[in-house]
């Protein structure tokens, strides 16, 4: 059962919208002013607060306020309750944050649909973003406000990539939030000796860019299409709605970070004491589990030398001389430029 908080100064609007709720199957808790109201959400967090703007002792504003900088509360769908009808207080009360706006006099399936509506995207935000253009899409659209909330989509840009195309240089100041929607690429840093380390090989699905637009900076690493594909662009603004609105996203994001800064971690590790061969068997590995389709047949994919030499951190002639060793071995069947793993648990046991 949901639970709802009402906060309402004036009795027999709160005992009677308290009524209604309770009669559409929803557990309610009332308060009447806003400082009562902020202790109860304090104390017992609600899926939903619906609040009067004009009260004693603290108004609807300062409430949603004070609610929005605790991060128990901060992600709380909030509805505001008011008589006032002017466009400016609407406007004021969406730029703070609100989620809706319901005005007295209302009937019950007005104030029904505004709860069940906020519920349910609140829902839908608190799962995982899904990695495709319509995830990302929705989620922007549930955070952003009603009066929007079309925008979103003409925001968007999509960019039909080539192989080879570069998506952004390092130095780019950033404009927005990156997914690949289609295609593979990569994410490198170029040395001043004209070598490159990839840090990152994107599949469908994969966020970036990102990381410049958190430091305030320009991008570090280059971007790059490994075949014909697509990236649709999320503008810059929205990328920061989600981040200032909605903690369920921040807390998302922290996640891309983590996992971002673990991979580079263990790969920092494998440059530093790792041999060329037991790298290799790594980066064949980390292929494999980024782009293997589930198939019962042995991972094969189409890679340049000197793009996985770049992923290895080693000269192309190194890699090239330790991929004709694993094929003798066994290891691996190499056939142009297509590389196949025929025994995936012998390159995980390799030693260095």
């Amino acid at each position: 059962m949901k639970h709802l908080l009402l906060i309402e100064d004036n009795t027999d609007v709160r005992e009677n919208t308290a009524e209604i709720l309770e009669l559409a199957g929803y557990r309610v808790t009332t308060s009447q002013n806003g400082k009562d109201g902020v202790e109860s959400a304090m104390k017992e967090p609600p899926d939903l607060i619906i609040c009067d703007i004009m009260m004693p002792v603290l108004d609807g504003y300062g409430t949603l306020h004070l609610l929005s900088k605790n991060d128990s509360t901060a992600g709380i769908p909030f509805i505001f309750l008011t008589a006032k009808s002017e466009r400016s207080d609407m406007r004021k009360g969406m730029e703070m944050g609100a989620d809706d706006y319901i005005t007295k006099p209302f009937d019950d399936i007005e104030l029904l649909n505004a709860v069940e509506s906020r519920l349910r995207k609140s829902d839908k935000m608190r799962k995982e973003i899904e990695p495709t253009r319509e995830g990302i899409t929705e989620l922007l659209n549930n955070i952003h406000g009603i009066e929007d909330i079309h925008s979103i989509s003409e925001r968007q840009q999509v960019r039909q990539l080539h192989k080879k195309d570069v998506i952004y240089s390092e130095g780019d100041s950033p404009v927005g939030l990156y997914l690949l929607t289609r295609g593979k690429a990569k994410v490198f840093k170029s040395h001043e000796l004209g070598k490159d380390l990839i840090l990152r090989m994107l599949h469908e699905g994969d966020f970036f860019g990102y990381h410049a637009m958190l430091e305030g900076g320009p991008h570090r690493e280059t971007a790059e299409a490994l075949e014909d594909g697509e990236v649709v662009i999320f503008p810059k603004e929205d990328f920061f709605t989600l981040l200032e609105q909605s903690p369920v996203v921040m807390k998302q994001v922290i996640k891309f970070l983590s996992g971002s800064i673990a991979d580079e971690q263990e790969r920092l590790l494998l440059l530093a004491y790792s041999s060329v061969r037991k790298r290799t068997a790594e980066a064949l590995l980390r292929l494999q589990m980024r782009y293997h389709n589930g198939s019962s047949e042995p991972f094969s994919m189409a890679i340049a030398r000197e793009d996985l030499a770049n992923m290895v951190g080693t000269a192309t002639e190194s890699l090239i001389r330790t991929l004709s060793d694993f094929r003798e071995e066994g290891l691996v069947a190499v056939q142009g430029s297509t590389i196949t793993l025929l025994d995936a648990q012998k390159l995980e046991r390799m030693k260095n």
